[in-house]
């Protein structure tokens, strides 16, 4: 797989059945692949393609979240996990996916010469860059809808989500932010109204707040003054999130911690992530 992102978006989404030959993805493809996977969920041709959640991660992120469908949280992760996408029957590559990737060739890997190309050959074909294809409903209730719009439509300047550098330097924490929700934006934080969360989660309009403290190594004492620090700290978070109409949720790594951050604090959304330090 190319490092270049763009390319490598291109050659991922390849691999997927499209229903508007891929023009959504040769689009959004200079975006993050969880932004890419948000804004084209809906030009997948979901009669060809199941999901699989065999780690659970996503079921356990829907359950915490129940705004995010387990078929985008899937197919936003930074890579497919083993039997995770299935498609049914051979893929053919998108005709315009087709044309980018081919545009890219003969460009020598000049990225200002992919879109261009592409962009041509979609309106060649009577598809206008600034219209959406009319997409016919699947048949399947099961996949949850996207909007079509980003979902930073704010309700307040000081609500709109930023992106910025994880600040941590904790590379377990932050793989366990960009991984788990998914992220909207790998590899950053979102600033809302002055607070730093770990992450927007892809699909859904939800904050996150990962914890990957090793707690159940703490002493009693720690413990206790672990859940004090926190439940204050989330609280405030959780104040935050929902004054800009944002669900908020809290990732921990164990049952214990959940089951000790509930106990003093049961208005707060907690879910098991199951991330190692």
């Amino acid at each position: 797989m190319s490092r270049n992102p763009r390319l490598a978006n291109l050659q991922r989404a390849a691999t997927l059945p499209w229903r508007d030959g891929g023009r959504c993805a040769v689009r959004e493809a200079s975006q993050p692949w969880p932004v890419l996977a948000e804004r084209c969920f809906q030009a997948i041709n979901h009669d060809r393609i199941r999901f699989n959640d065999p780690t659970g991660r996503c079921s356990v992120a829907s359950a915490g979240a129940a705004v995010l469908g387990v078929g985008l949280c899937i197919l936003a992760a930074p890579e497919f996990a083993v039997g995770a996408v299935i498609i049914v029957g051979a893929v053919v590559v998108g005709v315009v996916i087709k044309e980018a990737l081919a545009a890219y060739e003969l460009s020598g890997g000049s990225q200002e010469e992919v879109e261009p190309v592409a962009q041509t050959k979609a309106t060649s074909s009577g598809l206008s860059a600034n219209r959406n294809p009319k997409l016919e409903p699947s048949g399947q209730d099961w996949f949850p809808p996207v909007p079509t719009e980003p979902m930073e439509r704010e309700r307040h300047p000081r609500c709109k989500a930023i992106p910025v550098k994880h600040r941590g330097g904790d590379d377990a924490h932050d793989q366990c932010a960009d991984r788990f929700p998914p992220n909207r934006y790998p590899g950053m934080d979102v600033l809302v109204d002055t607070k730093y969360f770990d992450a927007l989660q892809v699909g859904a309009r939800v904050l996150w707040e990962i914890k990957t403290d090793r707690f159940d190594t703490y002493s009693d004492f720690l413990k206790e003054q672990v859940v004090e620090n926190q439940v204050a700290e989330l609280r405030q978070e959780h104040a935050i999130a929902a004054s800009c109409e944002y669900d908020f949720v809290v990732g921990v790594s164990t049952e214990e911690h959940k089951d000790a951050l509930e106990l003093e604090a049961r208005e707060l959304k907690i879910v098991v992530t199951g991330c190692k330090r």
